[in-house]
């Protein structure tokens, strides 16, 4: 695995591989679910409130200690996002994913582990499995070949090294139809889902806030979402231009196995 950097994350922080940072977001959920005695669902309701800026400055003990022990251990994976922050044009300050705050992020992090470990067992009972993988995961040597499936666009294994390729090999092993994300209205296309699947579930691969939200919207229609954060944001939404990225395979082995 080639370390890599984002616009503002890169989840190998100072490691050449990312797999530090999942056993450290584990290791401090354990840790705020032991020390405040509370469920996997109530603490997850307070990461929740604590990622909406309007109500980030009620005072909360949990979450102003939860804000405060995450600063001091993530901060190593999101050098990039204050410089960002101050680069976005009037015009990118709209976009809500765009102009995530570093706190943000933090709690998004926990969020999507915690969503993980409450929805797994959900996920693999569903009757139909599938997985969204973006664009920006391909290997952008040769032409991407995907074709159009049932659902979106589905991966024709061209380069044995592309992500998506080796995604898609691990997801259809466990059972879960892997699909390239190429609509950009998700909420029309899991409602659609939803009514020809009525026992589905989703997992998604995505850079933080993306998979945050996707999560939150696949839950929205009850549908349980689980996902594996990209190893970095390089799409051209972030970067202007597309670059490479990746994401631990090992991890969303872990996740479906």
């Amino acid at each position: 695995m080639t370390m890599i950097i984002g616009k503002t994350y890169s989840l190998f922080g100072k490691s050449q591989k990312s797999d530090e940072y999942f056993q450290i977001v584990k290791q401090f959920t354990d840790l705020f679910l032991e020390k405040f005695c509370l469920s996997e669902s109530d603490l997850l309701q307070i990461i929740k409130v604590g990622t909406k800026k309007k109500l980030v400055k009620n005072k909360n003990e949990k979450l102003e200690l939860i804000n405060y022990t995450l600063t001091n251990h993530l901060s190593k994976y999101t050098t990039g996002v204050n410089k960002h922050l101050k680069s976005l044009s009037l015009f990118q300050r709209f976009d809500g994913t765009l102009r995530t705050k570093e706190y943000q992020y933090f709690l998004h992090m926990i969020q999507i582990e915690l969503v993980n470990r409450i929805y797994i067992d959900r996920f693999k009972q569903a009757g139909f499995k599938m997985a969204l993988l973006p664009h920006c995961l391909s290997d952008f040597r040769p032409r991407c070949h995907s074709s159009v499936g049932d659902i979106e666009h589905v991966c024709q294994g061209c380069t044995k090294d592309c992500h998506i390729h080796l995604g898609s090999k691990l997801l259809s092993h466990y059972g879960i139809k892997p699909y390239i994300s190429v609509t950009i209205d998700q909420k029309r296309l899991f409602q659609e889902l939803k009514i020809r699947h009525p026992n589905m579930a989703a997992l998604g691969i995505a850079c933080i806030p993306e998979l945050a939200r996707g999560m939150q919207l696949c839950l929205s229609l009850d549908i349980p979402a689980i996902g594996v954060p990209l190893d970095a944001n390089r799409c051209a939404r972030w970067m202007g231009k597309a670059y490479e990225t990746s994401f631990n395979l090992k991890e969303l082995e872990k996740l479906i196995r």
